[in-house]
């Protein structure tokens, strides 16, 4: 992690910003193809009660392309390790977490290396494992995901135009274009790398050793994640987990349904 500890450290390596003054640190982490820009909707009413953290991940087309290490992000764990050195960089010693899509099983693992370092888990929209298994649906055949592969090495830009309107799963112009934007800027081959660590992951048994509280968020119908892994991970995760469905369609509802996702975390985080 040393190179990301150069002048500044991690917290400007990932453009770390912190907005609002609340008295609880609510960290927000975006998910594959996307960067911090993607909580715009939901930040300004967030950071009214709370410290609320984002950044862009390690992949991001914001972050310099020479601080991707391919080794070393080859697992899930690399990212934790990042996360739990950015809130130590930024002093948060105690915190809600929110991860979209991948980001929900990096906040997991962080979680179980330093329990003490999270209070309440959001997981929205995200999955253990994403291929198809004996007695287990993620979503993916194996097949599925080497055309992913293929597809991501002959002809990028198509790729990207294709899986921003199934991510975003409705007609919403708008959602599709800022989703295609984000995803476009990142380089192919770091895109490639990061989906094979992402689709062929099978991080199932990390969920048992989570022992903090969390909350599944998942749109009711999701072409990256099917509702039945929500279902599975609860199951997985203890009696201390609750599920929300959002009545939506798409990976994206922080784009597509943040009202209805707003309604949600108000409860979740006991906004009134």
């Amino acid at each position: 992690m040393d190179y990301l500890n150069g002048k500044g450290g991690i917290v400007e390596a990932l453009n770390a910003k912190v907005y609002g003054n609340g008295t609880e640190t609510l960290v927000l982490s975006h998910g594959f193809g996307a960067d911090q820009t993607v909580w715009h909707y939901i930040l300004p009413y967030l950071a009214c009660y709370f410290k609320v953290v984002v950044f862009d991940m390690v992949f991001s087309a914001n972050v310099n392309p020479q601080l991707y290490n391919p080794h070393r992000y080859s697992k899930f764990d690399s990212y934790a390790e990042d996360l739990i050195c950015l809130l130590d960089q930024l002093n948060v010693t105690k915190s809600i977490y929110l991860g979209h899509s991948m980001s929900a099983m990096i906040g997991c693992i962080a979680a179980t290396h330093r329990p003490h370092l999270f209070k309440h888990l959001i997981l929205l929209g995200g999955s253990p494992r994403y291929l198809n298994s004996k007695g287990y649906f993620g979503g993916l055949d194996r097949s599925d995901a080497e055309m992913i592969f293929k597809s991501i090495k002959q002809d990028y830009p198509e790729w990207v135009k294709d899986l921003s309107t199934k991510a975003v799963g409705v007609s919403d112009t708008a959602s599709i274009h800022e989703f295609e934007y984000s995803l476009g800027r990142m380089k192919p081959n770091i895109t490639l790398h990061v989906a094979k660590t992402v689709f062929l992951s099978d991080l199932r048994w990390v969920l048992r050793h989570v022992k903090i509280p969390c909350t599944i968020i998942q749109s009711e119908r999701d072409f990256v994640v099917p509702i039945w892994v929500a279902d599975y991970m609860k199951c997985k995760l203890g009696d201390d987990t609750k599920v929300e469905i959002l009545k939506t369609e798409g990976h994206l509802p922080q784009l597509t349904a943040y009202p209805l996702l707003l309604n949600v975390l108000k409860r979740v985080l006991y906004i009134n």
